[in-house]
């Protein structure tokens, strides 16, 4: 692509630097690399999904008898009772 190309697609030397950069890879070498984006994004979802269910677990467990009366006794101290 010529200059003139460039000037009148709005490109910047920028731009057209990391085009040729990219045409210039191999194409094994960039399947290689999306190959391994996909399975990152797959394995970060896969986590999310799991993060997700054990915060739903915890969320969804009983409150220990114990742990209820300790937060009503102090709640009676706040409120001035004994």
């Amino acid at each position: 692509m010529s200059g003139d190309e460039d000037h009148e697609r709005g490109r910047t030397p920028r731009e057209r630097s990391a085009d040729e950069m990219i045409e210039q890879r191999p194409l094994p070498e960039r399947r290689k690399a999306s190959a391994a984006l996909d399975e990152a994004r797959l394995r970060q979802q896969a986590i999310g999904v799991r993060l997700r269910q054990m915060f739903d677990e915890v969320v969804n467990e009983e409150v220990p008898a114990e742990f209820l009366e300790i937060l009503r006794r102090a709640d009676e101290r706040g409120s001035g009772k004994s």
